[in-house]
């Protein structure tokens, strides 16, 4: 990779605007979800509250590495991001940072959020966030993402991962719980990108990128969103049906899910784009309340 696929961002660029520049990399809103997911792992794995300073510690260290991630993807992605909307104005796609200082900067992130993981918490939550880095910067980014549309099936185990790294920083092992929180992530990934795929085509089409809308049309697309909202939906049942939650999670699922498979048959049967933004925010919103929910039945009942 050459430094002369990015100029060099001009030297009179103010400090606070250089900090903001790289913050802008780290996804913000993107990793506040990873770790929200994380957290709940951590909050589940103990029986009462837990031991806050190994807690900070973990969610530290999932930070920094789970922003390391996100920064080295808009430098592999940065003529992508160039040529769409939505990621028009990130740093990379504009030239605003190097190459060397972005590649520096992930690197920096990932070092020190390892560390902290290894030194401050344990040594296997360090290999799995390590693990998850690489599936989601190498596998699912560079490897997976450019020749199929299924990169974000595939791609999407390490998007699930929070909730096992969040288990493992508190228990020092992998749960049959945290793997049910995995299987709920996994399965949440592809009806909330192909959502938002659906109504950016016109962007992944010109990106080059073969999303399932661009390779397969709307209505394929469509029908898968509304199966694997069937197939979550009962992954969402897991931690009731064996014991890791109670009723407020049950009932929370079940209205949730409702509406989230709601959502997906009225975008199969009648599809438009404020649909689809709609779906989309939903997804986000699905998830949220759903961990949520876990936390409340795990203190309150």
């Amino acid at each position: 990779m050459s430094e002369t696929l990015a100029p060099v961002a001009p030297p009179h660029v103010a400090v606070a605007t250089r900090v903001r520049l790289f913050y802008a990399l780290t996804k913000p809103r993107v990793v506040q979800l990873i770790v929200f997911c994380a957290v709940v792992g951590m909050l589940l794995a103990e029986p009462g509250w837990p031991n806050w300073v190994l807690m900070l510690s973990a969610t530290l260290g999932v930070w920094l590495v789970a922003s390391a991630a996100a920064v080295f993807n808009c430098l592999v992605e940065q003529h992508i991001d160039a040529k769409m909307t939505r990621t028009a104005w990130r740093p990379t796609a504009k030239g605003q940072l190097t190459i060397a200082q972005t590649l520096g900067f992930s690197a920096l992130l990932c070092g020190l959020g390892s560390l902290a993981l290894y030194a401050l918490v344990n040594p296997l939550t360090m290999w799995l966030t390590l693990a998850t880095f690489v599936g989601y910067a190498f596998v699912y980014t560079v490897v997976l993402k450019p020749i199929t549309p299924q990169n974000i099936v595939v791609g999407g185990a390490s998007g699930a991962m929070p909730p096992v790294l969040g288990w493992a920083a508190m228990r020092g092992e992998v749960g049959p719980e945290a793997l049910m929180l995995c299987l709920i992530i996994f399965l949440w990934t592809p009806p909330h990108f192909w959502s938002l795929a659906l109504y950016r085509v016109e962007d992944y089409r010109k990106s080059g990128l073969p999303m399932l809308p661009v390779t397969h049309g709307s209505e394929f697309t469509r029908l898968q969103i509304f199966l694997y909202t069937l197939l979550l939906f009962a992954a969402t049942l897991l931690p009731f049906l064996f014991g890791m939650s109670g009723p407020i999670y049950l009932v929370a699922a079940v209205l949730l899910g409702t509406g989230f498979t709601g959502y997906a048959w009225a975008l199969w049967r009648h599809y438009s784009d404020t649909l689809a933004r709609k779906t989309f925010g939903f997804s986000i919103l699905h998830l949220s309340l759903l961990f949520s929910a876990l936390l409340l039945d795990h203190y309150l009942v």
